[in-house]
């Protein structure tokens, strides 16, 4: 039997609403959502040590399921961890490019984009329509992070705008990583 594995819910900017695929796992599921101190003008260090903190409250392994924002979490604080080997895996969903010159200024510390290998398996999931990262910027940061990357289509930015509901498809891609 493998160990049990808990699933971290990390939102991205401004939190996941009701209607989203993230808050909608948390209430099928019971998976973990990643409180943050502040949705509004989230600090990168801030969110890196928040995860870090829930990390640290127990011993069983955990997947990541990280939408946007919460991407680019993932990337930064698995470059500065020491924790990672609590990580037993990470769906990315729809990350964005903080690069950009159009971004709002409230994300102006996301940025430079970090993009180190990440030290266990991912998936990403991208759309070829979202209006926060083009394709072709999706399909770089991700490639760098070592992440599997699902082309999901036009599907805007993977929210709770994109009409995915419950979306089975992505917690099966989550699934996927528990082996």
């Amino acid at each position: 039997m493998t160990n049990p594995l808990r699933v971290l819910i990390l939102p991205g900017w401004q939190n996941s609403g009701p209607a989203h695929w993230q808050s909608r796992w948390e209430a099928l599921y019971g998976d973990t959502r990643v409180e943050q101190a502040d949705w509004m003008t989230p600090r990168r260090g801030d969110w890196m040590a928040r995860l870090d903190e829930v990390l640290l409250e127990t011993e069983t392994p955990a997947l990541l399921v990280a939408h946007s924002l919460g991407c680019q979490l993932v990337a930064a604080w698995a470059d500065h961890s020491q924790h990672t080997a609590r990580v037993a895996g990470a769906l990315l969903v729809a990350p964005p490019d903080t690069e950009r010159p159009d971004m709002p200024p409230q994300l102006h510390n996301w940025k430079p984009i970090r993009r180190p290998r990440l030290p266990f398996a991912s998936i990403a999931v991208v759309s070829t329509d979202d209006p926060y990262c083009s394709l072709e910027r999706a399909t770089e940061m991700t490639q760098a992070w070592g992440s599997r990357v699902v082309v999901a289509g036009p599907r805007g930015h993977l929210n709770g705008d994109s009409g995915l509901g419950d979306w089975p498809e992505g917690r099966e891609l989550l699934d996927a990583l528990r082996t």
